[in-house]
C-alpha cells in the first residue's frame, strides 16, 4: 500500500469552468486542511494523461502536519474526460487555470508549496512563471525536466542498451498496443521504478493511458510540442528543490538548467532510485521533502 499515513483523508470533486463548460476535477486531501498549522503542498502528477495515484507515497507528510492535496487533472483517471475536444483544446495554460481552480476552491491561496512529479514539475514551472502566484512558498520539482528536447535526447540514450524488441516497441508507439505495452513495461522497470513488484500505484497510473481501458487523449495531444522553459527559469521567484534518481529518464543533464538558472535551488540525486525515488527511496525522500519544506528562508 502507498498510503501509509495516519492523518484522515477526504476525496470528492470540484467543478472547474473553462471557456464556458463546467467539468469536475478529482481530489484527495490528507491531513486537516481546515485548522492547518502549516503550508499545504498540493502534489501535480506526471503525464500529461496519468494520475495522482503515483504520487501517494508523499501522503507521508501529512503525518508533519503537512495537509497534501492532490488531483486528476483535467482528461484524466477519475476527472472529466473529454475525447471529442480537438488536439488545440489541451494547453498548458488549460491546466493551469485547472490548478488555479483547485487553488481558489479550497482557499489556500495565501499559502501553498507545490511538489510537481515529471510533466507536474512543468506544469508547477509554468505556473509560477507565467501567473507568479504571490501564496506560492516553495516548489519542489522532481524528476522532471527544463525542456522536452531533454527528456527526448535521454530517453534515446537509455533505450540504445535495451534489446531489439524494446526499442522496437517503443518506436512503434501505440500503433501496437501490446508490443508497446510490453517494451514500456521492461524500460520502466529500469528507468520508472526500480521497486519490485511494481506498486500497483504505479501500474494503475500508467494504466490511465496504455492500459486496455487507457485514455490516451491528452497524452497523445501536442501539449509539449517544442516546448521548454529554460530561457524563463530565472522568473521562479520561490526556493525550489530539484529531485532525480541516478537511474532516471530525468538524467543530470536534463534538470541542470533549474540549478543553473534559478536564484534559490538545491539540487540532490538519489543514488539508489529511477524516476520515482517517492517509492524507492522513500523515507530519505520525506525526510528531504520535509525538512525544505518546514525551513524558514529569509528573503
Amino acid at each position: 500500500m502507498a498510503t501509509l499515513t495516519r492523518a484522515p483523508m477526504v476525496e470528492g470533486t470540484i467543478p472547474f469552468t473553462y471557456q464556458g463548460e463546467t467539468y469536475r476535477t478529482y481530489y484527495k486531501i490528507f491531513g486537516d486542511l481546515v485548522n492547518r498549522t502549516r503550508c499545504p503542498l498540493v502534489a501535480l502528477h506526471g503525464g500529461p494523461g496519468l494520475s495522482h495515484d503515483v504520487l501517494l507515497p508523499i501522503s507521508d507528510l501529512a503525518d508533519a502536519s503537512i495537509p497534501v492535496i492532490f488531483y486528476d487533472q483535467i482528461g484524466n483517471a477519475r476527472s472529466t474526460h473529454l475525447k471529442e475536444k480537438p488536439a488545440t483544446f489541451w494547453t498548458i495554460d488549460l491546466f493551469i487555470d485547472e490548478l488555479e481552480n483547485l487553488i481558489k476552491h479550497f482557499e489556500i491561496h495565501d499559502g501553498f508549496s507545490l511538489v510537481g512529479h515529471s510533466w507536474g514539475g512543468i506544469l508547477a514551472s509554468e505556473f509560477e512563471v507565467r501567473r507568479q502566484p504571490p501564496g506560492l512558498q516553495k516548489l519542489v520539482l522532481t524528476d522532471s525536466l527544463a525542456a522536452i528536447s531533454l527528456w527526448n535526447k535521454s530517453n534515446l540514450q537509455l533505450v540504445t542498451s535495451f534489446p531489439v524488441h524494446v526499442q522496437e516497441g517503443l518506436m512503434g508507439g501505440m500503433k501496437n498496443p501490446n508490443a508497446y505495452q510490453a517494451a514500456l513495461r521492461e524500460f520502466h522497470a529500469v528507468h520508472g521504478c526500480l521497486v519490485k513488484p511494481t506498486p500497483q500505484e504505479f501500474l494503475y497510473s500508467m494504466d490511465q493511458v496504455f492500459g486496455e481501458k487507457g485514455d490516451p487523449t491528452v497524452s497523445n495531444a501536442p501539449v509539449l510540442k517544442d516546448w521548454s522553459i529554460v530561457d524563463r527559469l530565472h522568473l521562479i521567484r520561490v526556493p525550489t528543490f530539484v529531485i532525480n534518481g541516478r537511474k532516471d529518464i530525468s538524467q543530470d543533464f536534463v534538470v541542470a538548467p533549474f540549478f543553473a538558472r534559478i536564484r534559490k535551488v538545491k539540487w540532490a540525486t538519489f543514488e539508489h532510485s529511477s524516476h520515482t525515488p517517492f517509492f524507492e527511496e522513500r523515507e530519505r525522500f520525506m525526510q528531504l521533502v520535509g525538512d525544505f519544506l518546514l525551513l524558514e528562508v529569509q528573503y
